[in-house]
C-alpha cells in the first residue's frame, strides 16, 4: 500500500463553504474533515461546536437528531475505525457469510449535506474536562462547547490464551472479514460463549458448512439474559442444525503450534480445532476516561438525559448507563436502544423539550431461518409462560409480580409486537395469557 503523503489528495463539491480533505484509500476508510467551520448560532443562542467521540451508531444517531432539531453549529465526530460509521448487527450474520459487504450507515455525501465532520482513525486519548479539550492518539486538541461520549464496547479476551493463529473475536468490520476468510477454509471451530453474538457467529458458521462446537459455562444459552428455560430451546434450535452444545463447562486450555489446533475443556474433553471465535461479552470503552473526573461504574455513569458527572458533557449508547425511572443505573446494548437516547438527549442539550413517551426495550437475534425478538426487560428469575412451541418456533411471556414484563419470540413477529402496549402499561400476565 502507498504511504499516506502518496494517498493525500482533495475533493472539493459543489458550493461556496464546503470543501472535503480526504486521507487514506478511496475505498476503505476515508477521512472526511470540513474545513470551513460554520458561523451559525446554535439553538441555545450562542455558537455551538459539538464534539462526538465514537464512530458508530450512536454518534450517527446524535448527529442526526442535532440537525433535525435546527441546530446550526459545527458537528465533528472522531473515529478511531478506518471506515465511515456501520451497522454492527450484520457482522455476525450477513457479512460473516459474505452476502453483504457494506454496512455503512450513511454514505459520504450524507455528512457533507449535512455539514457534519468526520475524523477516521483518530482515537480519543484524553479528556480535560476544565479546559473542555479532547486530545487524540496523534495529538490533535480538539475544543468542544457540548462533548458526546459514544465510544461503544471493547470485545472481552481470555488472558490465558496463549498467541495462536486461529483465536478470533468479533466487534468490527475489519474482524469479521478476517473471520470471514479464515472461515471459508475452516473445517472444525469452537465457539466459546453462548450469548447473542456467539450463537449468531455459530449459526453463520454452519451456514458456511464448518462444524460448530458451542461452549457455554451456564446451562443454556442465552441463560443469563432470557433464564434456562427458553435457552434450552435456543440450544434445541442450534442441535437441530448440527451444532454441538456443550453447557455448563467453560474452556480450561488452548493447545497448538503456532496456530490453534486443540481446544480443552473443563470437564478433560479435548475438541479439534483450526478455528475458535472468543464470544463471552464486551466492556464499555471508558479507558481513555481515566484522570478526567468522569464517573465510571461498569460505564459512563449518567442521569436520565444522557448528563455525565462533569459539565456539558454527555453520553449514549452501549458505553453510557442512564438513570431509570426507579433510580436505578441501567446500561442497554440494544440497537434500538441507541435511536430513543438520541431522541432524549440532544433536546435536552439543546434546551428543548424531550419526548416524554414511555419506551419499551427492544432487541432481536437472527439465528439460522429464524428471527428471535424480545420486548420488555425480561429476567432470568422471571416465570415463563411458553403458550406457543412448535419445535423450532415459540412465543413466551416473562411474569413478574404478577404483571407482563416481556415477550420473547422466536419466528412469531406478529404476536411479539402486538404486545407493546400491555408491557408499557404494566398489564397483568393474565390479560396476554387469555
Amino acid at each position: 500500500m502507498d504511504d499516506a503523503p502518496a494517498r493525500r489528495r482533495r475533493i472539493r463539491r459543489t458550493g461556496p463553504s464546503t470543501r472535503l480533505r480526504v486521507d487514506g484509500p478511496i475505498l476503505a476508510g476515508i477521512v472526511y474533515e470540513r474545513l470551513v467551520t460554520s458561523n451559525a448560532e446554535g439553538a441555545q443562542g450562542g455558537a455551538k461546536n459539538i464534539v462526538i467521540v465514537g464512530g458508530g451508531l450512536a454518534a450517527v444517531r446524535t448527529a442526526e437528531q442535532l440537525r433535525r432539531a435546527s441546530f446550526e453549529g459545527s458537528i465533528t465526530i472522531v473515529s478511531d475505525e478506518e471506515h465511515l460509521p456501520y451497522d454492527r448487527p450484520p457482522l455476525s450474520k450477513d457479512v460473516l457469510r459474505g452476502e453483504v459487504d457494506d454496512v455503512t450507515l450513511k454514505p459520504p455525501e450524507f455528512y457533507d449535506d449535512k455539514d457534519i465532520t468526520v475524523r477516521l482513525g483518530s482515537a480519543a486519548r484524553t479528556l480535560d474536562t476544565g479546559a473542555q479539550t479532547v486530545t487524540l492518539d496523534d495529538g490533535t486538541v480538539l475544543e468542544y462547547d457540548e462533548l458526546m461520549i459514544a465510544t461503544g464496547l471493547v470485545p472481552r479476551r481470555i488472558p490465558s490464551f496463549p498467541e495462536l493463529a486461529g483465536i478470533r473475536v468479533l466487534r468490527s468490520f475489519d474482524e469479521s472479514l478476517a473471520l470471514r476468510e479464515h472461515a471459508g477454509s475452516a473445517c472444525r471451530a469452537v465457539v466459546v460463549g453462548a450469548g447473542f453474538i456467539g450463537c449468531e457467529v455459530a449459526a453463520s458458521l454452519r451456514g458456511l458448512g464448518v462444524d460448530v462446537v458451542l461452549v457455554e459455562p451456564q446451562p443454556a444459552p442465552l441463560a443469563a439474559v432470557l433464564g434456562e428455560q427458553i435457552g434450552g430451546l435456543v440450544a434445541r434450535l442450534h442441535r437441530s442444525e448440527g451444532v454441538d452444545v456443550r453447557t455448563g463447562v467453560g474452556v480450561s486450555e488452548v493447545r497448538g503450534d503456532g496456530r490453534v489446533e486443540t481446544v480443552v475443556l473443563a470437564d478433560g474433553a479435548e475438541l479439534a480445532a483450526d478455528l475458535v471465535v472468543v464470544g463471552i461479552g464486551s466492556y464499555p470503552a471508558t479507558d481513555w476516561l481515566d484522570g478526567s473526573g468522569i464517573e465510571v461504574d461498569n460505564g459512563v455513569i449518567c442521569d436520565a438525559s444522557g448528563r455525565t458527572s462533569a459539565n456539558h458533557v454527555w453520553a449514549l449508547g452501549d458505553v453510557a448507563s442512564w438513570r431509570d425511572l426507579a433510580g436505578h443505573q441501567v446500561r442497554v446494548e440494544h440497537w434500538s436502544n441507541v435511536a430513543e437516547q438520541a431522541r432524549v438527549l440532544v433536546p435536552t442539550m439543546l434546551g428543548q423539550e424531550p419526548p416524554s413517551a414511555v419506551v419499551v426495550p427492544y432487541f432481536w437475534s437472527d439465528q439460522y431461518d429464524v428471527k428471535i425478538q424480545c420486548l420488555g426487560e425480561p429476567r432470568s428469575t422471571d416465570i415463563v409462560h411458553i403458550v406457543e412451541d412448535d419445535g423450532r418456533k415459540f412465543l413466551a411471556y416473562y411474569e413478574r409480580d404478577g404483571v407482563v414484563a416481556g415477550v420473547v419470540g422466536s419466528g412469531r413477529p406478529g404476536p411479539v409486537m402486538k404486545s407493546r402496549a400491555k408491557i408499557a402499561a404494566g398489564a397483568p400476565i393474565a390479560d396476554v395469557l387469555g
